[in-house]
């Protein structure tokens, strides 16, 4: 089988970050779904990857180890994903330790903030959606909104409360984006810029994006993602031939009430891209 036929889906997380399915469940759901190889990609963490990669095991499903990075770049959240590094690297758990470490003093301003416009009990709220309170984040607010009756949906309580302008926005200040690259390439991993048709840049901030992102060693764009539209698909093909880049495909799978895409459902990638799987052919397990 050519190396781009591969039903691979490299990018989706777990109730250790802000998912709501167990490792477990995702390997479950990944092999029932056609999924060939995998990656548990969690924010900010990789407590749950030998529970993942266990699980892989046992449904037969090639893995990877993954993480999914936030750092701020030209005043922007971006997520840099790590894939087929050493998880058990010092490196690593301390860079993500202390990115973590942000969130709860964060989560408690935006609570504040949402209180200050009449939503009380937000904090205590988001808590019981939370696997891992180091890692509470605007996903947990959203559930707790959408279930108190604030909004129908998550999508609608970042359009309202949670993003840039809004009461119960708070902006973190995460790892730069060469800690993020240095941590998982020393580590023998590959970085790859998640989703890149999420953030809003302009043409100049996004060159600059990809330029700063090749200079310090990343090696690979996700083309094919949950979140992309088939425009897009191309346009970041086009992008990742441009920089010389590999090409990563993940569904960004949370839960299977609010994803776009369900784990293993996207098209695959472009048989003129260089999949991402190709470089990390000696870390699969």
């Amino acid at each position: 089988m050519p190396d781009h036929d591969i039903n691979a889906d490299l990018h989706c997380h777990s109730v250790v970050s802000d998912g709501t399915l167990t490792p477990e469940a995702l390997a479950a759901r990944a092999a029932a779904n056609g999924v060939q190889l995998w990656a548990l990609t969690d924010h900010d963490e990789v407590g749950g990857l030998e529970r993942a990669a266990e699980a892989a095991r046992a449904n037969g499903l090639r893995f990877l180890t993954g993480v999914e990075i936030s750092v701020t770049f030209c005043s922007e959240t971006v997520h840099i994903v790590g894939l087929g590094f050493d998880a058990a690297d010092a490196a690593v758990r301390q860079g993500l330790y202390d990115t973590r470490n942000g969130r709860g003093p964060r989560a408690r301003e935006i609570a504040d903030q949402l209180a200050r416009v009449g939503i009380k009990g937000a904090y205590e709220g988001a808590l019981r959606f939370v696997g891992n309170p180091e890692l509470i984040s605007r996903t947990h607010f959203a559930r707790f909104l959408v279930e108190q009756g604030h909004c129908r949906d998550t999508s609608e309580v970042f359009r309202k409360y949670l993003t840039e302008g809004k009461p119960g926005y708070v902006p973190h200040r995460w790892a730069s984006l060469g800690d993020a690259i240095r941590w998982i390439r020393d580590a023998g991993g590959v970085a790859v810029i998640a989703h890149p048709g999420r953030y809003k840049f302009t043409a100049n901030e996004e060159y600059a994006l990809f330029t700063e992102f090749k200079g310090h060693g990343g090696q690979a764009v996700e083309v094919v993602t949950g979140s992309h539209t088939p425009a897009e698909y191309v346009e970041y093909a086009d992008k990742a031939k441009e920089f010389g880049l590999a090409a990563s495909r993940g569904s960004d799978f949370h839960s299977p009430d609010e994803s776009h895409c369900d784990l293993g459902r996207l098209p695959l990638l472009s048989p003129s891209l260089q999949p991402v799987w190709s470089l990390l052919a000696d870390r699969v397990q």
